[in-house]
């Protein structure tokens, strides 16, 4: 099973470091170019079967990607964003809503990141992108195939923990770019990680 997990393409609150969460925010401009770019970077890459974040963001970026190609959809709430609650649309940087502790924390410590009033915790999203990574692995008609994961930044950081020893380190360098692909590839239940975070348009 090679598994291709992006990143959705750019939207007006990324542009501006709102906390976007589980609000559904569709692709500015630039994202749907940047899912087209990818989607033409890689078009001789064989794609059997596309499992998607059910918000519009990440179901846009999947179809703009595959256009022309006879592939199936699906979507997954254990892939949908991490919720930030009354805390979506603050921006991470200058809010005089957020607590500093959790700005610091976000990128430094996530896992140790306050609870956001009616949220999730980035531990809660590791453990439900996981059970995600499990389902597939028990997926006997998977083992052979190459599967779009189409998803988000933290939701996408926390599927790739499983992939690694260390578990604890969430963001590997920091947020992806969006549009942004790993490929793993999973063998006999042992996943390698063969690039991480290839961007596969110009620019």
């Amino acid at each position: 099973m090679r598994l291709y997990i992006i990143r959705h393409g750019e939207t007006q609150w990324n542009k501006v470091k709102r906390l976007q969460g589980q609000t559904d925010i569709p692709l500015a401009e630039e994202g749907i170019r940047l899912a087209r770019e990818t989607g033409q970077g890689m078009k001789e890459l064989p794609i059997d079967l596309v499992i998607s974040s059910p918000l519009t963001r990440a179901v846009q970026t999947a179809q703009l990607l595959t256009e022309g190609r006879d592939v199936p959809i699906l979507t997954d709430e254990r892939i949908i964003e991490i919720s930030f609650g009354q805390w979506e649309g603050e921006c991470i940087l200058e809010s005089e809503v957020l607590p500093a502790d959790f700005r610091k924390l976000f990128y430094e410590d996530p896992l140790h990141c306050m609870r956001p009033p009616g949220g999730e915790t980035f531990d809660e999203v590791r453990r439900r992108t996981g059970e995600f990574y499990r389902s597939l692995l028990e997926h006997p008609k998977y083992a052979d195939k190459s599967i779009l994961i189409s998803t988000h930044g933290a939701a996408s950081r926390c599927l790739l923990t499983q992939f690694y020893e260390d578990k604890d380190d969430i963001w590997r360098g920091g947020v992806p770019k969006n549009c942004a692909v790993t490929i793993v590839e999973v063998s006999d239940g042992t996943a390698v990680v063969l690039e991480k975070d290839r961007l596969f348009y110009e620019g």
